[in-house]
C-alpha cells in the first residue's frame, strides 16, 4: 500500500493493506524487495505508515488511522477486560464475560469483526453450542457436513475413501459471517467492539499488564486477553514466545468459487442441507507436506491448499498460486467446478507445530493467551480442528477471569486457573493424543512416496490382462524403489507409539 494516497486524503484509491503485521517473505528468509529469491537471514518486514498529520509511524495501521481507535471509547474509561483480536477465541471470551456482567472491550484491526479471518471452511459445533444458546437455529451455518471424502492423488490416478452419515457434528461456514454473528451476540450482552484498530503495545505497571495502547492512546483493563492470532507480536514483545519461525506454521491459500446451490447439489450428489468435506494428499500439494481441501457451502465451494512453510521453501521454487490453479483446474475438480466464478482469494498462516508452539505459560500478571496465539490447532490429515479449539479456549479463559474478578485478584496465581482448565479439557488432551500424527504430517514420504505407492498398488489390483495380483504382492511391487518395508514398518510403529 502506498502511504502517499491516505496521507493526501485519497484513502479509497489505495489498495488495502493485509494488516498481517508479519511478512510471509520474512519467515521464508526472502528479502521483501527480491520476492522469490532465497535470501536467508533477511530482516523481518514491517509495514509502517504514518497517520496523516502525525510523523510518528505506527505498526501496520489500516490507512494510517489506528491512532484514532479511541473514537468509540472515552479516554478515561476503564474496562474489566480488554480483548485483543475479534476472532473466534476473543469473541467467545468477550461474549461469556459480558454475559456475566463484566465490562469488556474488543479491539479488532479489521474494519469489521471477521474481516481478517480466513480458513478452509469446516467447524465442529459442540464447543459453540455450549457457549451460544440456540446456536443451530441462529448461527450463519452454510451446510452440515454429512459426506466425507479422502483422496490420495498421484500422476497416473487417484484412490479415494468415502464416508456418508445421516447425522453431523460439523458444518461448513464462511468465517467472516460466523465471526460477525459472534460479535453481534457479544455486543448484545454489552461488550464494546472497537474495529479498525492495530494494538501496538501493552500498558505495563512494572511486570503487570494493565491495558493496551495504540498510537499513543490507551485503554486500561484489569485483564488483557491476547487473542491476536498466529502473528503474536504482543506475545513476542513480552518475550513470552520467540519470533515466529517457518517451521512452526503452514501457509493456507483458498479460493471461493460460486456455482449456485443447484449445481453444487447435482455435481457433488448432495441434498439441499448436506455438505461435503474433501481432503487431498499427494499431487495437489505438488507432493510437498500439506494437502488440498474442498468444502461445499450453500452456493459456493471453498477449495485450497495447506503447505508446510519450511518444507515448501526447501522443496519447491513454484509459486503457490500456480500450484493452487493446477489443483483447481485438474481432474476431478476441473469438471466439478466448470462454469463457476471465482469470487474470493486469500491466504493465511496456520499454527502447525502442535504443543511445541504453545507458550511455556498461557497466563501472567494481568493477561491470558487464547486461540491461535496459543498454538491451538490440530491437523489430523483427514480433518482439521481450530475454530472449535479457539472457541473453547476463550470460554475457559472467561471462566478463569470471572473467578479472578470475584476475588479481585488478577495476578498470575489467579489466572493460572485458565491453563489448568485448558489442560484438563479436550483441547490439550486431543493435541497430546494425536502428537504422533502431527509429526508424521511433516515427513516428506507421507506426501511423496506413499501416494505413489497407494495409487500404483490400486492400479495393479484393478488393471491387469489375465493374472490378477494378490494384495500383498501388489503392495510390495509398488513399494519397490520408493520405500523399504522397514521404513514403512517404522512409520507405522511411530504412529502406534504416539508422541
Amino acid at each position: 500500500m502506498c502511504a502517499r494516497k491516505p496521507c493526501s486524503a485519497r484513502e479509497e484509491d489505495a489498495r488495502r493493506s493485509t494488516a498481517c503485521s508479519s511478512c510471509i517473505t520474512a519467515l521464508a528468509g526472502i528479502a521483501p524487495t527480491e520476492y522469490g529469491k532465497k535470501n536467508a537471514g533477511s530482516p523481518a518486514s514491517r509495514c509502517r505508515i504514518p497517520k496523516p498529520g502525525n510523523h510518528v509511524p505506527l505498526l501496520n495501521p489500516e490507512y494510517g488511522r489506528a491512532a484514532c481507535f479511541m473514537r468509540n471509547v472515552a479516554p478515561s474509561q476503564k474496562f474489566d477486560v480488554a480483548v485483543v483480536g475479534g476472532g473466534p477465541s476473543g469473541l467467545s471470551c468477550a461474549y461469556t464475560l459480558a454475559k456475566k456482567g463484566l465490562r469488556v472491550a474488543v479491539m479488532e484491526r479489521g474494519r469489521t469483526p471477521g474481516a481478517k479471518n480466513l480458513f478452509g471452511g469446516r467447524v465442529y459445533s459442540s464447543p459453540l453450542e455450549k457457549v451460544f444458546p440456540n446456536f443451530r437455529k441462529e448461527a450463519p451455518i452454510e451446510r452440515w457436513v454429512k459426506h466425507e471424502k479422502m483422496s490420495v492423488v498421484a500422476d497416473d490416478g487417484a484412490l479415494s475413501l468415502d464416508y456418508d452419515s445421516k447425522g453431523s457434528t460439523s458444518f461448513t461456514a464462511y468465517l467472516p459471517k460466523l465471526v460477525t454473528w459472534m460479535a453481534t451476540k457479544a455486543e448484545a450482552e454489552g461488550a464494546v467492539m472497537v474495529s479498525d484498530v492495530c494494538v501496538d503495545g501493552l500498558a505495563m505497571d512494572g511486570h503487570r499488564v494493565v491495558g493496551v495502547t495504540a498510537g499513543g492512546d490507551k485503554i486500561d483493563a484489569d485483564v488483557v486477553v491476547l487473542a491476536e492470532g498466529v502473528n503474536r507480536l504482543l506475545c513476542e514483545g513480552m518475550k513470552v514466545v520467540p519470533p515466529l519461525s517457518a517451521h512452526q506454521v503452514a501457509l493456507g491459500v483458498r479460493q471461493v468459487v460460486r456455482l449456485g446451490s443447484d449445481k453444487i447439489n447435482e455435481r457433488f450428489c448432495l441434498a439441499a442441507d448436506e455438505g461435503l468435506a474433501w481432503f487431498f494428499l499427494g499431487k495437489p500439494s505438488d507432493y510437498m507436506p500439506g494437502g488440498g481441501f474442498l468444502y461445499t457451502n450453500s452456493s459456493t465451494v471453498s477449495i485450497g491448499l495447506v503447505l508446510y512453510l519450511e518444507k515448501g521453501i526447501q522443496m519447491s521454487e513454484k509459486n503457490v498460486y500456480d500450484i493452487l490453479e493446477r489443483f483447481r483446474t485438474s481432474p476431478p475438480l476441473g469438471q466439478l467446478l466448470a462454469g463457476g466464478s471465482l469470487v474470493e482469494y486469500g491466504s493465511h498462516l496456520i499454527p502447525e507445530a502442535g504443543l511445541k508452539m504453545m507458550p511455556d505459560k498461557l497466563y501472567g500478571d494481568g493477561y491470558v493467551i487464547v486461540g491461535d496465539a496459543a498454538g491451538l490447532v490440530l491437523n489430523l490429515g483427514y480433518t482439521v480442528r481450530g475454530v472449535d479449539f479457539a472457541v473453547h479456549s476463550g470460554f475457559l479463559a472467561a471462566q478463569a477471569i470471572s473467578d479472578a474478578r470475584s476475588s479481585n485478584s488478577f495476578g498470575a496465581s489467579s489466572l493460572a486457573a485458565y491453563e489448568e482448565k485448558l489442560n484438563r479439557s479436550f483441547v490439550v488432551k486431543e493435541m497430546r493424543r494425536h502428537g504422533a500424527i502431527q509429526k508424521m504430517m511433516q515427513k516428506r514420504q507421507v506426501f511423496e512416496a506413499y501416494p505413489r505407492i497407494m495409487v500404483d498398488a490400486a492400479r495393479r489390483l484393478y488393471e491387469f490382462d489375465e493374472v490378477s495380483p494378490k494384495l500383498l504382492e501388489a503392495g510390495r511391487r509398488s513399494m519397490k524403489g520408493r520405500r523399504s518395508t522397514i521404513g514403512v514398518l517404522g512409520d507405522l510403529l511411530a504412529l502406534a507409539r504416539g508422541p
